[in-house]
């Protein structure tokens, strides 16, 4: 039967027709809906967010060690939190077969840096699969499983932005008998250092029975056109180089990149002239084919930053312009449109009055991925930092930890979301409270992972398959890790928001803001519906009131513009009622809409 599947759709596929019992992740962009595909499976498997990579792996690591296969996804950077399992399990190997889904992103259309993940595979010494379309990441899917097996090896399985997202026709079948191996208690999975020193040892061995494997792997394939130019790819960079090329190249096709098949490649460059290495991001396929003694084209002329695509790999290679569609008379015309925080997010409120109290006061704003990193951008500005998952708390620390030593006034105020804060701001926060700082933490808890396409989280009272659990409040938490000044507010009651700042910053101890009001995205449940209700549906302008002072176009929602004549005007169908607007219009030009 063919489907017309996503790639991420394609490996939820693949993996449910190898056996999967077990799968574990944090979400990401774009490796979320491989776990979400496969949520709906819950009569036949376990599907399960995680607080964070670190966790959705380990997770899997016991899984596959009591015998079950087993499946951790997420995206590049997260493999760098999971990487301490990742390296350790690569001594130990598996019971039942473990495959780790990287899912890169070439161009960072969602990521705060571009590193390329198959870098992973060779360091911790473990084989690797990359597809280049869904058909490819179905089939190669079930593959890893098998190879994961025989070889007693977690296989790390490297996607892209595009192959996750793009869609093409998939052959799939039925899935095999889901298989329970015994479990048997090893010295292999007690990593202590005499086990380890011999598993060291055996890892090698593994690699040399997998090079041998790699010679002969169905998705290492030679396509021989007669032609004295030859294209090595792999991923979408292959595909982009038969758009490119067409029958005027033969190409050898690398689906199993790590280990690489040495003999294939070498057997392929002696058959033409001129060799180009077609890849996304790092020289990876082109610096061991150097080593090789293989002359070879490839970076020198392929650009390694940023995503690739067939005008960029044709006017590289060939030196072509593809016909394209003429933009030059509507370029002019054509809106910038930068990300905002959506209409009503709750988000804004809060951003509204600490970007209001840091023009009062030297306040220094360490913040965090999710939405409300969008907290930063003009108008609100309210954003100085932002690194990496979960560290605003611990950068908020050091930096404070400093300025404290050094005598300056500076103030420094973490921000960061629910999701994030169970994810690793627990732990900066456990370190705030240690070593005794006086930061403030601000934790904006909308009740969802929101940036991430509205997934359940630990405070959510929901699994990813959908059954009720424990709901994790935040506010006993942080004050059972030690944080003695506490407070709850509404993000949208910008007197409470003002309040509970300037309190904070006039403490000497750690202290915790929690917002709390839901995603304008999220789709409520009966409690919430009942619980966080707008005092109206939307708002509008009295245009003879209004002065054009901009103070509402200032909070930067995207319900509110300006007329011709210099006022303010809401789109009332835009327009979600958090009444943020109103609240900070001073002239009092902005009332509710009646409900009707």
């Amino acid at each position: 039967m063919a489907q017309f599947l996503t790639g991420n759709e394609a490996v939820a596929r693949g993996a449910y027709e190898a056996g999967l019992s077990f799968a574990s992740a944090y979400p990401g962009t774009p490796s979320t809906e491989i776990l979400e595909n496969m949520a709906a499976l819950k009569d036949e498997l376990i599907a399960e967010w995680a607080p964070n990579e670190k966790v959705a792996l380990e997770s899997a690591i016991g899984a596959s060690i009591a015998g079950a296969r087993a499946l951790s996804t997420m995206k590049m950077v997260g493999v760098n939190v999971a990487a301490d399992p990742l390296f350790s399990f690569a001594y130990s190997g598996v019971n039942g077969g473990l495959v780790l889904v990287s899912a890169d992103d070439p161009g960072m259309h969602s990521s705060q840096n571009e590193q390329d993940n198959r870098q992973y595979a060779p360091f911790a010494k473990i084989p690797m699969f990359e597809p280049s379309d869904s058909q490819e990441a179905h089939d190669m899917v079930i593959e890893a499983f098998e190879v994961s097996e025989t070889y007693d090896a977690p296989v790390l399985f490297r996607m892209t932005t595009r192959v996750c997202h793009s869609k093409s026709l998939v052959k799939t079948g039925e899935r095999k008998e889901e298989v329970l191996k015994p479990y048997e208690k090893l010295p292999k999975f007690d990593l202590i250092p005499a086990n380890s020193r011999k598993l060291r040892v055996d890892l090698e061995a593994r690699l040399r029975k997998l090079e041998d494997y790699a010679e002969n792997c169905r998705f290492n394939r030679i396509e021989d056109n007669g032609s004295e130019i030859g294209v090595i790819g792999s991923g979408v960079g292959f595909t982009y180089a038969q758009e490119v090329f067409g029958a005027d190249a033969s190409y050898l096709k690398l689906g199993m990149t790590y280990p690489l098949p040495r003999k294939l490649i070498a057997d392929f460059a002696a058959k033409v002239k001129v060799l180009y290495v077609v890849e996304e991001l790092e020289p990876y396929l082109e610096n061991q084919i150097k080593l090789m003694g293989i002359e070879c084209i490839g970076k020198d002329r392929i650009p390694g930053i940023g995503e690739l695509n067939p005008t960029i790999v044709a006017k590289a290679l060939k030196g072509e312009d593809p016909v394209q569609i003429d933009l030059t008379d509507v370029a002019d015309k054509v809106v910038g449109r930068p990300p905002v925080l959506c209409a009503g997010c709750p988000h804004r409120g809060f951003f509204v009055e600490l970007a209001n109290l840091s023009k009062k006061r030297n306040l220094i704003i360490s913040g965090d991925i999710g939405c409300y990193g969008l907290g930063g951008a003009d108008p609100l500005n309210a954003k100085d930092i932002c690194i990496c998952m979960g560290a605003s708390a611990s950068i908020a620390h050091g930096a404070q930890t400093v300025m404290n030593k050094f005598g300056k006034d500076a103030r420094l105020v973490a921000t960061m979301g629910d999701s994030t804060f169970f994810h690793t701001g627990m732990n900066s926060l456990v370190n705030v409270v240690y070593n005794k700082s006086n930061t403030i933490t601000c934790i904006l808890d909308n009740r969802i992972t929101g940036m991430t396409g509205q997934q359940e989280n630990p405070s959510t009272g929901f699994t990813l398959q959908g059954a009720p659990t424990k709901e994790l409040e935040i506010e006993p938490l942080v004050r059972a890790l030690g944080v003695e000044h506490v407070r709850t507010v509404d993000p949208n009651d910008l007197r409470s928001v003002r309040g509970a700042l300037t309190w904070a910053v006039g403490l000497d101890e750690p202290s915790v803001i929690i917002t709390k009001w839901p995603c304008v995205l999220k789709k409520l449940n009966e409690e919430e519906a009942a619980q966080y209700q707008r005092e109206a549906p939307a708002y509008r302008v009295e245009p003879d009131v209004c002065t054009g002072c901009m103070d509402c176009i200032n909070i930067g929602c995207p319900a509110i513009s300006l007329t011709d004549g210099k006022k303010a005007l809401i789109d009332e169908v835009a327009c979600d009622g958090c009444g943020v607007c109103e609240k900070v219009c001073k002239h009092f030009a902005i009332d509710p809409v009646e409900e009707e």
